[in-house]
């Protein structure tokens, strides 16, 4: 009956989205034939164009960028593919720059230049290396040939000093024949002779000479680039002072960098409330008193072997040693710190070392204020550095997201426990 009822109660809802449906579109001819008047709201459709046309830009934008970084993997082996990118990228931003905003005719300006300063840079490009390129290759099929010549030839002369020693090693000479071979091989050595001698001057030559254009084919590419990337540098930062322009019109309208939403679990507020449940009383119990200062409970002990010490089946695979020491530990010191194998602590490359947190992997820098929304994340100004650590277990790591402490809580308290939290890589950057 149960599953009758259910079935019963799925069906009716289809049957009244079907009849939503046809409602509607029932409704939409009625308004297109004008037999029933539509409720306008101009002010929002508006906003609806205004946002169709916002999502097509940045759609292509998003394209063109993609493209633009694709052909920088490429260059400068590839300036063709970039100097389309970027063309491609500035018309980008022609059409978005709207008419009423500062700065329109200098930006399309500038995007202009920017179009005939690569168009100049492929062309000395062309001149200065490339047609260079063509003649320096140009002369080897020639040398090519000969030297193949010359090995032909070669064999023509060894064929005929054997001809004409063998004629004269013969039981019965023929002056006549004799003769006549020593004369067609005076003839095979002197052209031999004559190509042998030139491509003896010219290969040598040749060789010594690439060290020479190796030198000059670099330095002109080296001297055209660096000319390039500053006339482009002035560009760019005419189109920074452009759009500086911009934002200070519309300072109001700024657009906020946002950290990728974290879907997993949190980590510290998931160890946070572990930690509670597992000190929590039992129901009707009164709270336990305090350790007393010294107990193993008050004073956890970290111990590092000194001495290699092999491991027990018990705790080999473990991640630290359970003892009554530890067992009493609160679960983010336990996380935090793993076990420790012939005195070096199992982590990154900063594992060991007393000025940096165990497992320490890297520093990023804040380049923007981040606001912590929960008790396991970080609260960041821009400018701070954080030293970057790993999760102890890879599947807590949010995607977008880093576990760290500032460097200025870890100088300053030395305790992960309490400075540690996770925050969103997108607001720093790498700096060591």
């Amino acid at each position: 009956m149960a599953e009758m009822g259910s079935k019963g109660v799925t069906a009716g809802k289809i049957a009244s989205n079907v009849q939503k449906k046809l409602t509607r579109a029932q409704e939409k001819v009625l308004q297109k034939l004008g037999k029933a008047d539509e409720t306008k709201d101009e002010q929002f459709e508006q906003c609806v164009q205004n946002f169709n046309k916002q999502l097509t830009e940045g759609t292509r934008l998003q394209k063109d960028l993609r493209t633009y970084l694709a052909s920088v993997k490429a260059w400068p082996f590839c300036p063709t593919a970039m100097h389309e990118a970027s063309k491609k990228l500035n018309e980008c931003l022609q059409e978005m720059y709207e008419p009423d905003w500062p700065g329109r005719d200098e930006a399309n300006k500038i995007a202009e230049n920017n179009d005939l300063l690569w168009l100049d840079y492929h062309q000395k490009l062309v001149d200065q290396a490339l047609l260079t390129m063509d003649t320096y290759l140009g002369q080897f099929p020639d040398i090519k040939s000969r030297i193949a010549k010359r090995g032909r030839k070669l064999v023509d002369y060894d064929s005929a000093r054997h001809h004409y020693e063998s004629l004269q090693t013969a039981k019965k000479k023929d002056e006549a024949k004799i003769a006549k071979a020593e004369e067609e091989l005076i003839k095979a050595q002197k052209v031999f002779e004559e190509m042998n001698v030139d491509l003896q001057e010219e290969l040598p030559s040749l060789w010594n000479s690439r060290v020479g254009f190796y030198v000059n084919t670099f330095q002109s590419i080296a001297g055209l680039e660096e000319n390039f990337h500053k006339e482009m540098s002035k560009l760019n930062q005419n189109l920074n002072d452009v759009l500086v322009s911009l934002e200070k019109q519309h300072g109001s309208n700024t657009f906020t960098v946002k950290a990728q939403p974290r879907k997993k679990t949190k980590l510290l507020s998931r160890l946070l409330r572990k930690k509670n449940s597992d000190n929590a009383p039992a129901k009707g119990n009164k709270s336990p008193s305090p350790p007393p200062d010294g107990s193993p409970a008050a004073t956890p002990e970290i111990r590092v072997n000194h001495e290699p010490e092999p491991p027990s089946s018990a705790t080999a695979g473990a991640s630290l040693p359970k003892s009554p020491s530890q067992s009493s530990l609160p679960a983010v010191v336990v996380e935090t710190f793993s076990a420790t194998v012939n005195g070096t602590v199992e982590g990154g490359s900063g594992a060991g070392r007393l000025d940096l947190p165990p497992g320490f992997m890297f520093k990023v820098q804040a380049q923007h204020d981040y606001v912590a929304t929960d008790t396991d994340e970080l609260q960041l100004k821009a400018g701070d550095v954080v030293l970057v650590i790993p999760f102890q277990n890879p599947e807590e790591q949010d995607e977008g997201w880093l576990m760290g402490v500032k460097e200025s809580d870890w100088n300053q308290h030395k305790e992960l426990e309490k400075c540690r939290g996770v925050f969103p890589e997108n607001f720093t950057e790498r700096v060591q």
